[in-house]
């Protein structure tokens, strides 16, 4: 709190501590601008692009989140320790890695619900400071000192899980991009302010509508679902190898759907067939998105069709065989 640095060890002889550098602030927002402004510039050639994708260090960023809430995780499911994270202030970093653990550790959290719950909690009341980091538009050149794309560095790991596992969460891409333009201009009052007292001194609830509330409507809440969703209760464990982090950028051209449904979709599986991805964040006003939107509704209409197959089956399954005499036996 004053500065002083930390305790020595031998005051917590049963602690372990595990120290990872996680940055935050200045050196996060320039890194984010360096790679807006690479996928800005249409005449760079492939070597330069990944030069300059590289010289960002953006991908950096989030491998070492991951990996630190991966380790968090591994210390709560493998040690059976309970964990202790400690940021500089406790409303940046902290939250971050709090927050992957618990997708990573918790299936209840990977549904759209509880996701929902998990930012309300872990970043909205924890005190996640959303009026001065998200200031202005992410990539604006009005460079304010409490400006950092934290909340997007989070955004863009739940991405990588989302690829890595396609079926075990709830929700899709389209979420991440709402959730993303919502915190930096919003016509609801979610993200508004730094604080719960801020907002309560505001009367933001009384004043202002939830997002939550309007994503959950019926006729919105199909928007963001995963189609290809199935409960997994287990832990899910992410690659963190170099190979394995990938630009949020979408995929180059639209999935091969196969005009048959194959056998592993009745399971909720589509293991030949990954779910289509939209342009994604960096690359959104770059490439045009129909035809990524197209196979991304081909596959809802294929899932829905084979979920309403079996359910049709399962109904005839369960009637009665019919009796002699009747009409429908003779």
């Amino acid at each position: 709190m004053s500065g002083g640095g930390t305790e020595p060890k031998s005051c917590y002889p049963q602690w372990r501590r595990l120290h990872r550098a996680l940055d935050r602030g200045r050196p996060l927002q320039e890194s984010f601008i360096r790679l807006v402004e690479a996928c800005s510039d249409p005449s760079l050639s492939m070597d330069r692009w990944l030069a300059r994708l590289d010289s960002s260090r953006w991908l950096g960023h989030v491998k070492a989140a991951l990996s630190t809430a991966c380790l968090a995780a591994q210390c709560l499911d493998r040690e059976d320790c309970k964990v202790l994270v400690h940021g500089a202030e406790g409303t940046d970093t902290t939250l971050l890695v709090t927050a992957l653990a618990q997708l990573i550790l918790d299936p209840s959290c990977r549904s759209l619900e509880g996701f929902q719950a998990l930012l309300q909690r872990e970043w909205i009341e924890a005190g996640h400071p959303f009026h001065l980091r998200c200031a202005r538009s992410a990539a604006s050149h009005g460079r304010g000192k409490q400006e950092a794309p934290l909340f997007l560095l989070f955004l863009d790991c739940v991405w990588q899980l989302s690829r890595q596992f396609p079926f075990s969460l709830e929700f899709g891409e389209q979420l991440l991009l709402t959730l993303f333009d919502n915190a930096y201009a919003s016509s609801f009052g979610t993200f508004l302010c730094s604080s719960e007292k801020e907002r309560s001194l505001c009367r933001v609830k009384e004043s202002t509508h939830s997002l939550w509330d309007w994503l959950n409507q019926p006729e919105e809440r199909h928007k963001y679902l995963n189609p290809l969703y199935s409960h997994n209760p287990l832990v899910i464990w992410p690659s963190v190898e170099p190979q394995s982090i990938q630009l949020w950028q979408g995929e180059q051209d639209p999935p091969k759907i196969h005009p048959q449904l194959p056998a592993g979709l009745a399971q909720g599986k589509l293991q030949q067939h990954p779910a289509p991805s939209l342009p994604g964040l960096f690359l959104r006003w770059i490439r045009p998105s129909q035809h990524l939107d197209e196979a991304w509704e081909e596959i809802q209409r294929l899932v829905e069709g084979n979920n309403s197959s079996i359910k049709e089956k399962r109904l005839s399954q369960s009637l009665p065989e019919p009796t002699a005499g009747t009409e429908s036996g003779r």
